[in-house]
């Protein structure tokens, strides 16, 4: 993802994501915008948000210091809102290229919309402004780089898992569905319990006992799908999520490399132009 922020979690630039350099008082707004500083400092002020967001819920914490805790949220809004002014303000038409931008735009706008009659719903829907911890912070931002990049290959076992759990679900449909109605009777409480058994959550005393004191080899239905979803297929989301990651850690190892070798080839440039310069002014005086 292209990104207009500057810094990683060790304070070294994000080489794939620096925007091109502004200048005068845009480029000075730029520094401060993408300076470890200032994004230290939104990542604080974030989570001060979440917490004061959290006391609202509270009546007694209401009570006591209602007004202070809006007026506090109303300050960090107004700060959010800056922000992204300012962005707007440097980037221009690079703004939306960076999806970081908009997903910060989109969450923080949510609290501007008026909460109020039909829409008194939606101050609930500020707490989403803690979101914007995932832009804020680089390893989050990551992460979600790496989930995002992983959707095909995750789609593709959604897909198997799908096949899976439908094939079970016919079998136990009409195996299971004539004694237990309420856990196979139809398709869809098949797939619903079979979901519960995959999660394992009371899957043994809860559905596969009973199930066995009629049929005594539903074990040899039961425990199959089990080691094929819960231990084998869902193991395969955290294979493609973990190596989705690896790959990017090693494209952002590559692009820091290649950055350091341009840098060290253009300083050897300069001082080979520096001694061409200073042997020229040596010849000059020789003469």
């Amino acid at each position: 993802m292209h990104n207009t922020r500057q810094t990683t979690t060790n304070d070294t630039p994000d080489l794939r994501r620096i925007p091109p350099r502004q200048t005068g008082l845009i480029g000075r707004l730029q520094d401060v915008l993408e300076s470890a500083r200032f994004q230290n400092a939104i990542i604080v002020l974030i989570a001060l948000n979440a917490v004061t967001l959290g006391l609202e819920t509270s009546q007694s914490v209401m009570a006591a210091a209602g007004p202070l805790l809006v007026v506090i949220d109303k300050v960090f809004l107004s700060i959010f809102v800056a922000e992204i002014l300012a962005k707007l303000l440097v980037y221009r038409t690079r703004f939306h290229r960076d999806p970081w931008n908009l997903f910060d735009t989109a969450v923080v706008a949510i609290a501007l919309i008026p909460a109020t009659g039909s829409l008194s719903a939606l101050r609930a829907l500020r707490i989403l402004r803690v979101l914007r911890l995932v832009s804020a912070v680089p390893s989050m931002r990551r992460v979600v780089g790496a989930l995002v990049a992983s959707i095909p290959g995750i789609g593709s076992i959604i897909g198997l898992l799908l096949l899976v759990f439908y094939i079970f679900a016919v079998i136990a449909t009409k195996m299971f569905g004539a004694a237990f109605p309420e856990w196979f009777g139809t398709i869809g409480a098949s797939l619903y319990s079979l979901f519960q058994i995959m999660t394992l959550e009371s899957w043994s005393m809860g559905i596969v006992r009973p199930v066995m004191e009629v049929y005594p080899l539903a074990w040899a239905y039961f425990l199959p799908f089990i080691l094929l979803t819960s231990f084998t297929v869902l193991n395969l989301f955290i294979g493609i999520v973990v190596d989705a990651i690896q790959r990017q850690h090693e494209a952002e190892a590559a692009e820091e490399a290649e950055h350091i070798i341009d840098e060290s080839q253009g300083h050897h440039d300069e001082i080979i132009t520096e001694l061409r310069a200073l042997r020229r002014e040596v010849e000059t005086l020789k003469r």
